[in-house]
């Protein structure tokens, strides 16, 4: 049965960043938040295509493995895809490079939509969908075809899917700093506790895995 799974990093204090540029599309501080999982020995290779070996193991490694395991379709916002920095320019193809590290269908949400869809290498292709979400998540959901749906940032789109209760398994990095400013991904939401059976698990690196089933 599929499963609707989200990733997501904070810090410490609940932000994520909010000075996304076209020169820097995730954030000055994307780099602070991310720099655990950015170590792992999965992520250099699935990203950076680092077949060496390099990286760290243990507890980061351990969830950076499973973060693509059983994905079938990605839904993401147009900010994670790219399109605020070429939004005019029809064969832009977004900032993830000619390989995107997804290798499913991929669903952007956009209020630019209907755009043709982009195959990539890989096993890739971009849809673009303006579209409920409840509407795009069945489509995603028939394209993953008994695998999970994975529902990436930005942080929009992961707080529209968790306001609607959509999210069955959550995973959150927390980091070990304070940003001090940014989005804050959770006001205005809670309850989930409730709903969903929470664990965490604390990594070498101090990196805090929370993780909420359904």
């Amino acid at each position: 049965m599929t499963r609707v799974r989200m990733d997501l990093f904070t810090s410490l204090d609940g932000y994520v960043p909010a000075d996304q540029t076209a020169e820097d599309p995730m954030g000055a501080e994307w780099g602070r938040l991310t720099a655990a999982y950015a170590a792992t020995r999965t992520f250099r290779k699935n990203v950076f295509g680092d077949t060496s070996g390099e990286g760290t193991t243990g507890v980061d490694e351990r969830y950076a493995a499973a973060f693509s395991e059983g994905i079938g379709a990605e839904i993401m916002g147009a900010a994670m895809f790219g399109l605020h920095s070429f939004p005019d320019d029809p064969d832009w193809k977004g900032w993830w490079g000619d390989k995107p590290p997804f290798g499913t269908p991929v669903y952007v949400l956009t209020h630019s939509a209907p755009r043709r869809s982009i195959p990539m290498d890989g096993g890739t292709t971009f849809h673009f969908r303006n579209a409920p979400i409840e509407d795009v998540l069945t489509e995603a959901t028939k394209a993953a075809d008994g695998a999970d749906v994975r529902v990436g940032g930005g942080y929009r789109t992961a707080r529209a899917f968790l306001r609607a209760g959509l999210v069955d398994d959550l995973h959150l990095m927390v980091a070990p700093i304070f940003l001090g400013k940014g989005h804050r991904l959770w006001d205005d939401l809670a309850g989930f506790e409730f709903t969903h059976t929470v664990t965490t698990e604390v990594a070498e690196s101090g990196e805090i895995h929370v993780s909420l089933k359904r």
